[in-house]
């Protein structure tokens, strides 16, 4: 039985070690969500007006801009998929993967050809194992994402949608990534981003019923657009990516809690088991001894 009572301390030692390991794991995330909230509420506003003066310029001129102008007979679409550089963060990335599949579907039932964008080491390695195309892929910055990131992201999906399709480019840009709700919830959302949805931004004002302004444009409203398209594009995708960021830390600390309380529930049973053994153990030498003094009684009795 001591050989017993060693296993389940051994075990005891492995599982307390693996504990440490999640729980700080778990205040690395859980201090770096609240970063991550801050940034994602600086970058919204601007994400939100961005779209709305490129709306303003578009419903305000007759300029033909893949901006805004959406293509009578779209043939290819980009499509933008956001997912982690690590892992242990539950099914964060499996639902952004999964999200970007029926989007994909989606768009190949309307007879389009989908060009696959990738961000993340989960993201590449899922598509890479299936053989699966990969037009461009990034990776090393999903959890702590910033504007350069963006940017370097932006340049060949912009270039791509400035290109005749004849030529590999595209007439629609998807993004799917996940959207931040609250430290509980996280949802993987798809949004086609360019051509940019007029009828959308419109509502959207109406709602918050604020009057759109008018405006001149100089020199003329396409220039105004080709200025606006890189920063339209990098913004939106930088929002993404703090939003997917913050996604990511929240599953993160909520997978690594759960695995410390598993742990922890781990940890007392193997005490208990271990207490029962060394009972045991202790039960069966006290046999021993009294079956040792009660044998030498009666060799004792028996001489005399």
């Amino acid at each position: 039985m001591g050989a017993q009572v060693r296993i389940y301390k051994r075990r005891i030692r492995s599982v307390s070690a693996t504990k440490k390991i999640t729980k700080a794991m778990e205040m690395i995330s859980a201090s770096r969500i609240v970063k991550a909230q801050r940034q994602v509420a600086a970058s919204t506003p601007y994400a939100e007006e961005l779209t709305r003066a490129v709306a303003a310029v578009a419903t305000g001129s007759d300029t033909q801009h893949p901006l805004t102008t959406e293509t009578e007979k779209p043939t290819r679409a980009a499509v933008l998929l956001v997912t982690s550089d690590r892992g242990l963060a539950g099914g964060y990335s499996a639902n952004a993967i999964k999200a970007a599949d029926r989007l994909t579907e989606r768009l190949r039932a309307e007879g389009k050809e989908v060009d696959s964008y990738i961000i993340g080491r989960k993201g590449v390695a899922y598509y890479g194992f299936r053989d699966r195309k990969i037009a461009q892929s990034w990776t090393g910055f999903t959890d702590r994402p910033s504007y350069a990131d963006a940017k370097a992201v932006s340049g060949p999906l912009i270039e791509a949608v400035r290109r005749d399709t004849a030529e590999g480019g595209v007439d629609e840009l998807h993004i799917v990534f996940t959207e931040f709700v609250s430290m509980m919830t996280q949802n993987p959302v798809e949004k086609r981003m360019l051509p940019l949805s007029l009828d959308e931004v419109t509502r959207q004002v109406e709602k918050q019923e604020r009057i759109r302004p008018l405006y001149d444009f100089e020199p003329s409203a396409e220039e105004v657009l080709d200025a606006l398209l890189p920063r339209y594009v990098e913004s939106r995708i930088y929002n993404a990516l703090l939003q997917s960021a913050a996604s990511e830390h929240a599953a993160r600390r909520r997978a690594m809690k759960s695995a410390t309380d598993n742990a922890e529930d781990l940890i007392k049973s193997l005490t208990r088991l271990a207490n029962q053994a060394r009972q045991a153990d202790i039960t069966q030498e006290i046999s021993e001894i009294v079956g040792g003094a009660s044998a030498l009684a009666d060799a004792s009795a028996g001489s005399d």
